[in-house]
């Protein structure tokens, strides 16, 4: 890359950034920050905690996206400087800062109209994940605490926070089901992409012939709504039980009859959560997850005449998954919606799978 090659990138990462700024609609994410700040400034508003706290969520979701627009549009109008600077006088260590900038700011560009896609209602929020093992016994559970570990990792480049919700340990090893939720701006937006069923492709460790085997987990994503009017839960739509948590934990696991499963009637849906450190909260936090649950379903039922709350997941076995691991012969990671690939399968399962994620986002808009 020379300087001029640099000024030209930086017009063309300049134009995806207006672009992107303009599909925000800034005017009108203004104007409602304009309105959330008279409400934050009425004292009224904290005698409801909760909606206190969902007036703040939202002033601080528009803060952060225009901040990022700010920060964004700074950083063209500085490298447009320095460009037009080093045609003048030439510096190569100051060129090379250049180049690498100009790299990132392309890189940060199609973030930011990545982030202009996301204009679902439900996109800017938490999401609840859960994976489970499909076929494969033993060999499901390793994968499913596999990709565990691989959204976890995700989550800790993305700056996002998980807590586990529940959590079933498999009887040799892995994990047979876990949920948990993932705390961050635009996090259901982004791990959305990653529903449905992937496949693992691997010389099992559990074989003594050392054999390859092919495995299955599911990944359903959802919201976190907490509150939605929409969405009304009479008592007599469901059961709920209580049970002893297991597993590890603090000392309330094991102790006291603390986790929680609700069931919903007329779907069928069950949730549980034995996370929290009382009864009250993971009921709490159940009833959360039931809620996110039927509002998916209604979404669903409307965009695509869905029956359930599954959506696109599929039976999980062999012929429905949306990506491929393998490891052995070949090790490659396919997105066989997209057909994105990635031949650095370490690297993707030590969590660097957003370019899945971009590319699905890209080509599902």
């Amino acid at each position: 890359m020379d300087i001029e090659e640099s000024k030209i990138k930086i017009r063309e990462a300049q134009a995806m950034i207006n672009d992107a700024y303009a599909a925000v609609s800034p005017d009108k994410l203004k104007a409602r920050r304009a309105e959330l700040e008279l409400r934050q400034n009425d004292p009224a508003l904290y005698s409801d905690p909760k909606q206190a706290q969902a007036v703040n969520s939202e002033a601080k979701y528009i803060d952060d996206m225009l901040g990022r627009f700010d920060k964004l549009f700074r950083t063209v109008d500085d490298l447009s400087a320095m460009a037009e600077l080093l045609s003048v006088e030439s510096d190569a260590e100051l060129s090379e800062e250049l180049f690498a900038a100009v790299a990132a700011l392309k890189d940060d560009a199609e973030k930011a109209q990545i982030s202009a896609l996301l204009k679902g209602e439900y996109d800017k929020s938490d999401a609840i994940l859960s994976l489970h093992a499909g076929a494969g016994g033993t060999e499901a559970q390793d994968w499913v605490s596999m990709l565990f570990r691989m959204y976890k990792m995700y989550c800790e480049k993305a700056g996002y926070s998980v807590e586990v919700l529940d959590r079933l340990d498999g009887d040799e090893a892995g994990i047979k089901s876990i949920t948990f939720v993932v705390r961050g701006v635009n996090a259901y937006g982004y791990l959305k992409a990653e529903m449905g069923v992937h496949r693992l492709v691997r010389i099992s460790p559990f074989d003594a012939n050392a054999r390859r085997h092919t495995s299955f987990a599911s990944l359903e994503v959802m919201p976190e709504i907490k509150d939605d009017i929409t969405v009304k839960i009479e008592p007599d739509d469901i059961r709920v039980d209580t049970y002893r948590s297991s597993g590890a934990g603090g000392q309330h696991i094991n102790k006291t009859d603390s986790a929680i499963r609700i069931t919903h009637f007329s779907t069928g849906i069950v949730v549980t959560c034995q996370n929290e450190r009382s009864q009250t909260q993971n009921r709490e936090m159940a009833m959360t997850m039931l809620k996110s649950k039927l509002v998916e379903l209604k979404e669903r039922e409307a965009a695509e005449k869905a029956a359930s709350i599954k959506g696109e997941i599929k039976k999980i076995e062999w012929g429905s998954q949306i990506r491929s691991y393998v490891f052995q012969p070949y090790t490659l990671v396919k997105d066989h919606r997209t057909g994105y690939e990635d031949s650095d399968i370490q690297s993707v399962m030590d969590g660097d799978i957003e370019g899945f994620i971009i590319d699905y986002l890209k080509k599902s808009a």
